[in-house]
């Protein structure tokens, strides 16, 4: 016969609370809370969020030792395509092999937020730690995170990640900025942008970058030559086409993403145009194809390899019970200036 814990008496405010405290607070059988803390699927949705919040807001104390979380780092990708994420993929590895881990991939397919089946997954595996990409987890997943004290720490988040979620970044403003200025400093007085979703954190700093640089010359952004994408080469070679017919076309384009700024050598090359007499064109990332366009591209350097060093150094610092100098990390970008911009034709 199982042995039922008896309700211990309300801890103080700063004390977590044990399972037994959790369900007396909530009305609810103390196998129910479990299940809830331990990521079962037979919770009732409205249960299972009252549990939730009360985890969140009083947190939870385990009265066993758990056990020992297997070698293992999770790391989320919303799309495993390309040369971005094998940059990531190589930076946690390279870190990971150092404390022996091994990594376990997991794609979304597109989403930018796990399915149910994935977090049970993690749960049961024991997991050391969980790294996302481009993504974020619900706030149920993130508490089913942190009653099994498995660490999260998100990389170049799509949106804010919130106070208690360790995040890396880059200086995407900083490079928004640095691009246009590099374009202004030519003479380019008409400059297109083509930025990603307006949901993502990172475009929409990109785009503010743009725009502080524009103001700050004293030139006005034309709405015409702004346009929103969704960092793919599709959208860069369809954006272009469509500025480039413009009577008053652009004399330059700023890609916010090298996948784009590909599009966009496309649509030149569609219209007759050359890259850089009749258009100069800038990417960000720094992607390896970046260097071997023709003409090679001038981009923003992100720093992913670093950034996913960084996340993974965090991620291990906290399933060790360290605490982080800093919740949130952001790398400097740098422009790269290759030979896809020029000043602009007579």
């Amino acid at each position: 016969m199982t042995q039922i814990e008896e309700p211990a008496p309300p801890p103080a405010a700063s004390r977590s609370l044990t399972i037994a405290q959790l369900a007396d607070l909530a009305g609810v059988s103390t196998a129910t809370v479990s299940k809830v803390v331990n990521g079962r699927s037979e919770v009732a949705p409205d249960t299972r969020a009252l549990v939730e919040n009360l985890i969140r807001e009083h947190g939870y104390r385990r009265r066993k030792r758990r056990l020992a979380p297997a070698p293992l780092l999770e790391l989320v990708f919303h799309e495993l395509l390309g040369a971005y994420a094998l940059q990531i993929i190589n930076g946690v590895a390279q870190v990971a092999r150092e404390h022996r881990l091994a990594v376990v991939l997991s794609e979304l397919q597109g989403r930018h937020t796990p399915g149910r089946g994935w977090i049970e997954d993690v749960l049961a595996r024991r997991s050391t730690g969980v790294i996302t990409v481009f993504s974020g987890l619900t706030d149920s997943q993130r508490v089913q995170l942190e009653t099994r004290d498995i660490p999260l720490v998100v990389v170049d988040p799509t949106g804010d990640p919130g106070h208690r979620v360790p995040s890396v970044g880059a200086g995407n403003w900083n490079g928004g900025l640095s691009a246009t200025r590099h374009l202004l400093s030519l003479g380019h007085r008409r400059i297109a942008v083509i930025t990603g979703p307006a949901r993502m954190l990172s475009s929409r700093a990109r785009l503010d970058g743009h725009r502080a640089a524009m103001d700050a010359a004293g030139v006005p952004v034309d709405p015409e030559l702004v346009r929103e994408g969704d960092f793919n080469v599709e959208d860069g070679l369809a954006h272009a086409l469509d500025l480039l017919r413009l009577p008053d076309r652009p004399t330059a384009i700023f890609a916010c993403n090298d996948d784009q700024a590909v599009g966009v050598y496309q649509a030149a090359d569609e219209l007759g145009l050359r890259i850089p007499a009749d258009l100069s064109v800038v990417g960000f990332d720094d992607l390896p194809e970046a260097g071997r366009a023709i003409p090679p591209l001038t981009t923003i350097r992100q720093p992913l390899t670093e950034m996913a060093r960084a996340a993974t150094r965090m991620v291990i610092a906290l399933a060790q019970g360290d605490p982080l100098p800093q919740n949130r990390v952001e790398l400097a970008t740098d422009l790269v200036v290759r030979r896809s911009t020029a000043p602009p034709a007579a």
